[in-house]
């Protein structure tokens, strides 16, 4: 199957009330894992990179890798560029074969964060390639995304239905109280639902992304720790409330963080176990486990997106 643009996965991702993982990868062994847990569980996917990883592995090589997979699967995979800063690494992207990008121009002033949209929705959609967007800003820090907590601000809900019609973009990252990296909350994690729950009013059967969303799953950091790596206050969003933002309108669920930790759990776990391999492949594949596990659990419980594709 080739690449697809995310209309297709998102249309049926908001007719019921699914979402839909958008997984970060940056080599070969992520993307793979990825992909393989998504085949095996018959769930549409999203597979996206960042400018970092684009500038770490080279984007013909990362568009060539994701088409070689995909042309051999089954169920639906969209290529994304998550968090594009500018105009021109958008059309980087799409030129290069992605078929959805986000362009992040959130932390300028609202009417230069449309300008510039619409410049990336007008060159986009000449291409077949759809467009997300984002209004508000999220706290953490993400390969070269960051923010304080003083500089993040909450999603103004009819700022972001002015934004769709004025744009034309295809989803919409909205800012509800998540945040990027692996310590998401000091305290008790709080979404603002009623936020959400007023955008999609606003914007009926529109949608909507979740950025920083990943959950840090404990046993994985317990794991990691457990062979050396420090991780304190390592904490994230909690599955249940994942869960109730995929009831609405929310299509599409950023994970990064925690594939990170999963891999890295597991190749620490290997070479502690068995430290006179040097063969890259078996400690890999051990990371590699670790993150199709990970995969299976969100598709399976928590985004519900398993078994949708048959």
């Amino acid at each position: 199957m080739e690449l697809q643009n995310a209309k297709r996965i998102f249309d049926d991702a908001i007719r019921n009330k699914y979402g839909v993982g958008a997984f970060n990868f940056v080599n070969l062994e992520t993307l793979k894992s990825i992909l393989e847990s998504a085949e095996e569980n018959k769930s549409p996917v999203i597979v996206q990179c960042s400018t970092g990883a684009i500038k770490y592995a080279g984007v013909d090589t990362l568009v060539a890798m994701c088409k070689s997979y995909a042309e051999k699967m089954t169920v639906p995979v969209c290529l994304n560029l998550d968090h594009g800063a500018t105009f021109e690494d958008c059309k980087k992207c799409i030129d290069a074969g992605f078929t959805n990008v986000m362009i992040d121009a959130s932390h300028l002033p609202y009417e230069e964060n449309i300008e510039v949209t619409k410049r990336v929705v007008e060159y986009a959609h000449s291409k077949g390639v759809t467009v997300e967007a984002e209004i508000g800003v999220l706290a953490g820090v993400e390969d070269e995304v960051s923010a304080t907590e003083d500089q993040a601000k909450y999603t103004d809900p009819k700022q972001a239905y002015e934004f769709v019609k004025a744009t034309g973009v295809d989803s919409l990252a909205i800012a509800i109280g998540t945040s990027h990296g692996t310590v998401k909350f000091k305290g008790e994690a709080k979404l603002r639902f009623d936020i959400l729950e007023e955008v999609e009013k606003l914007l009926p059967f529109f949608p909507i992304v979740l950025h920083g969303a990943s959950s840090i799953p404990q046993d994985m950091v317990k794991l990691a720790e457990e062979y050396g790596a420090t991780l304190s206050g390592s904490c994230g969003i909690p599955e249940e409330m994942l869960r109730e933002a995929c009831s609405h309108n929310v299509c599409k669920v950023n994970v990064d963080s925690d594939l990170r930790l999963s891999f890295t759990a597991g190749i620490r776990k290997s070479l502690a176990e068995n430290p006179s391999n040097v063969d890259m492949r078996k400690y890999n594949l051990e990371g590699m486990k670790l993150i199709k596990q990970v995969v299976k659990h969100k598709m399976d419980n928590v985004f519900g997106s398993s078994n949708r594709v048959m």
